[in-house]
């Protein structure tokens, strides 16, 4: 009998932890008075810390949006709003266990993750490709062949480089940094020959270099990937704010707005500029916007 009490005294504690995940994320918000944003430290110019202590960039000014929608929803015009940050191997686990209730970053919307969490509709489309000196001699994967190339733990780059060493019989010698930034100092300081990450990550790292003038960006891309907001499972009511305010940001043009701020003109910290076009893939995207992820379309 002790032992069947002990049980369910652990059982009970244990779903009480576990109640902020369950919940309908609207609810727990309107109850706790608080939102939960997670953000990163580093994906220029998607969501990253500059000079001040709260995150910055594109995808975080979709978040904000997302923001505006719950204070409406909820007409709770005084919300308040918290950043918990997040990194390639925390922020599944985060949005899972309630303890970020949207992240807006630089996620890849795929088969896999939608298993663990719901992805909003599409925010960007990217091309993974290759980030290298431009003295290196790099031009194209076939290239590193038993060379050390690092990419980021916890993406999809990761993924497909392991899949391509395995396949290819490349023996290359392949880094995973805990993040974007280490990745670049990995490649800025001769660890390595190439980064391999979605490019307009790459550019972002190119933009924060000490001589941006000395890296380029180059390679076939090796997948086609839509980023999306991070969101829990099952709770199609916030869902529904989450995607209606994105949708509305693009069906007003105002996507426009943002997109030129963060890619078209110079960005914090170093001023510098990435000069990144809007895609065709991704006007695409805008007009028909959708939660399916590439593997999908």
């Amino acid at each position: 009998m002790r032992f069947t009490t002990r049980l369910l005294t652990t059982a009970v504690i244990a779903s009480a932890f576990a109640a902020p995940a369950m919940a309908n994320t609207l609810e727990k918000i309107k109850d706790s008075g608080v939102i939960v944003l997670g953000h990163r430290d580093a994906s220029i110019p998607f969501s990253y810390l500059a000079d001040g202590p709260n995150p910055i960039g594109y995808s975080h000014d979709l978040q904000l949006k997302v923001v505006e929608a719950v204070k409406k929803q909820l007409k709770m015009p005084n919300l308040q709003v918290k950043y918990n940050l997040v990194t390639s191997q925390t922020r599944i686990p985060l949005v899972q266990n309630g303890t970020v209730d949207l992240e807006c970053g630089s996620t890849t919307n795929n088969l896999e993750r939608q298993k663990q969490v719901a992805f909003s509709v599409g925010i960007f489309e990217i091309g993974t490709r290759l980030m290298t000196a431009k003295t290196s001699g790099v031009k194209d994967f076939p290239d590193l062949k038993g060379k050390n190339v690092v990419t980021t733990a916890g993406t999809t780059s990761e993924r497909l480089l392991k899949a391509m060493n395995a396949e290819k019989q490349m023996g290359m010698n392949i880094i995973s940094a805990k993040d974007h930034g280490e990745s670049f100092l990995m490649l800025e300081t001769g660890r390595a020959v190439a980064f391999m990450m979605d490019d307009a990550l790459l550019y972002g790292e190119m933009a924060k270099a000490k001589n941006p003038a000395n890296w380029v960006v180059t390679g076939k891309p090796q997948s086609f990937e839509i980023y999306g907001c991070m969101l829990r499972k099952d709770d199609p009511a916030f869902k529904k704010v989450v995607d209606d305010a994105i949708k509305a940001t693009f069906k007003s043009g105002e996507i426009n707005k943002i997109y030129s701020k963060w890619f078209m003109n110079p960005v914090p910290p170093k001023g510098q500029n990435l000069s990144f076009p809007m895609s065709d893939e991704f006007k695409e995207l805008i007009a028909k916007p959708t939660d399916k992820s590439a593997e999908q379309m």
